[in-house]
């Protein structure tokens, strides 16, 4: 599994990027680091699917808009196959809260061409891990 980490080296570094533009709200940057195709599905209660970089820009700009402060900032990434399983931790506040609002969630990106053309985002890291393939142990 070794070169296959070492060949999705820049399909990395892209999702780096692409969490990095999130949290400083770039949209346009954000959006721009998937596939213009991209399908992007939240596998929690109130998500959605979303499909093309407009509509991940409106709902994207849609819902970061909420936050007062805060960020998602991405602590692991697992290569499966042709997919690379992000785990990150969310910390946000609210407009119009004083609480913050914290836990984990694990996208799982499908690549195709060195383009991500799906985006998977779950709130259970065990349904991510087992949706993508990954063995629990292996994302320890």
């Amino acid at each position: 599994m070794g070169e296959l980490r070492r060949s999705f080296a820049a399909e990395i570094e892209a999702l780096r990027a692409a969490y990095a533009a999130l949290n400083r709200n770039d949209v346009p940057a954000m959006v721009g680091a998937f596939d213009p195709q991209i399908e992007w599905i939240e596998e929690f209660p109130g998500g959605g699917t979303y499909r093309g970089r407009a509509a991940l820009a409106e709902h994207v700009t849609q819902a970061r808009g909420l936050w007062a402060e805060g960020a998602c900032e991405p602590q692991r990434f697992i290569v499966a196959g042709d997919k690379i399983v992000v785990c990150s931790q969310v910390r946000v506040r609210y407009k119009g809260r004083t609480d913050w609002i914290e836990g984990p969630v694990t996208d799982v990106c499908t690549f195709r061409n060195g383009r991500a053309i799906q985006m998977r985002s779950f709130a259970d890291r065990a349904q991510a891990l087992e949706w993508a393939g990954v063995d629990a142990s292996e994302a320890e």
